[in-house]
C-alpha cells in the first residue's frame, strides 16, 4: 500500500510540476514583452525630459543620459510661459465648471425622469462629436464677433466646455441610470423636490462619474489648440498650447527651452491623472453594472 500511494502521489504531482515549469517561462516572456512595450511608449517622454535637463542647445550634441543636468531651461520656460500656464489653468478649470453644471442636470433628466426620445437625444449627442473641430471653430468665431467674446477668457471657457460636454452627458447618464429609482422616490416621499433629490442624493452617488467627466473635460481644454488659435487674434489671452506653438517658431534652435516648456505644460495633467486614477476607473466602469 505504501508503494502504491507513493506511486500515485508521484503520478499526480508530475503534471502539476510540468504546468508550473511551462507557465513560468510564458509569464516571464509576457512580462518582458510588456516592459518592452512600456519602454517604447515612455521613451519620447524620457527624451523630452533628457533634452530639457541638458544645457546644450544642439540636438546633435545631446547625450543619452543627462551627465550634468541643469535647470536653466526650466527657468527660461517658466519666465517666458508662466502667464500662458496660468491662462490655460483658468480656462481649463472654468471649462470643467461650465461643463459639469450643464452635463449633470442633462444626464439626470435623461436617466431618471423618463423623458421620451432620451435614447435619440443620447445618440444625437454622440453624433456631435463627429463634427470636425475646424467647422465648429469657424462657426463660433462668427458668433463670438457678434457677442464680443473674441480674445476673452470667457469665450475660450465656453468653447472648451463644448469639447467635453457630449462625453460628460453620455458618461453621467450611463452612471445615473444604474442608480435605483426607489432611492430618489424615497427622498421625494420624505418631502424633497426633484432638485433637492438631485443635489443631495444623485450627485453624491455619482461622485466617481463626476470626477471622471471633470478630468476628461480638463484634459480636453488643457490640450486644445484649435479654439485657442481661431478665437484669439491678439496676445491678451494665450493658452500654453498656442504659446508653445509660437515659442517653437521663434526658438527652433533652442530645443532645450522648448522641451522644458513641454515638460512644464504636461505636469498639471500628469498630476491630475495620478491623483484621480482610482476615481476614473470606478467612474468608467460604474455605469456598466446595473
Amino acid at each position: 500500500m505504501t508503494a502504491m500511494s507513493a506511486t500515485n502521489s508521484t503520478t499526480h504531482s508530475a503534471p502539476h510540476s510540468t504546468v508550473h515549469s511551462v507557465g513560468r517561462p510564458r509569464g516571464g516572456l509576457s512580462t518582458a514583452f510588456a516592459l518592452l512595450v512600456l519602454a517604447v511608449l515612455l521613451f519620447p517622454l524620457y527624451w523630452m525630459v533628457n533634452i530639457a535637463l541638458q544645457p546644450g542647445e544642439s540636438l546633435a550634441a545631446t547625450h543619452w543620459l543627462p551627465t550634468s543636468p541643469g535647470w536653466d531651461n526650466f527657468q527660461r520656460a517658466l519666465s517666458s510661459q508662466g502667464g500662458s500656464l496660468v491662462t490655460s489653468l483658468v480656462v481649463a478649470l472654468g471649462a470643467v465648471v461650465v461643463c459639469l453644471a450643464l452635463a449633470a442636470p442633462a444626464a439626470y433628466g435623461l436617466a431618471q425622469l423618463g423623458l421620451r426620445g432620451s435614447r435619440t437625444i443620447v445618440f444625437a449627442t454622440l453624433i456631435t462629436q463627429m463634427v470636425p473641430g475646424i467647422v465648429i471653430a469657424n462657426a463660433l468665431y462668427s458668433a463670438y464677433v457678434e457677442l464680443r467674446l473674441v480674445n476673452s477668457s470667457l469665450g475660450l471657457i465656453l468653447a472648451d466646455a463644448s469639447l467635453g460636454l457630449p462625453f460628460s452627458i453620455v458618461l453621467l447618464r450611463a452612471f445615473m441610470v444604474s442608480i435605483p429609482r426607489e432611492i430618489v422616490e424615497a427622498a421625494l416621499v420624505d418631502g424633497a423636490n426633484r432638485f433637492t433629490a438631485f443635489v443631495r442624493i444623485v450627485l453624491p452617488m455619482s461622485r466617481n462619474a463626476l470626477i471622471t467627466a471633470g478630468l476628461f473635460t480638463f484634459l480636453f481644454a488643457w490640450s486644445d489648440f484649435m479654439f485657442a488659435l481661431t478665437l484669439n487674434t491678439t496676445d491678451d489671452v494665450k493658452p500654453i498650447t498656442l504659446a508653445m506653438y509660437e515659442y517653437i517658431g521663434a526658438h527652433v534652435s533652442d530645443w532645450g527651452a522648448v522641451m522644458a516648456t513641454a515638460v512644464v505644460s504636461a505636469v498639471p495633467a500628469a498630476i491630475l491623472l495620478v491623483v484621480a486614477q482610482k476615481y476614473v476607473a470606478a467612474g468608467i466602469t460604474g455605469g456598466s453594472v446595473k
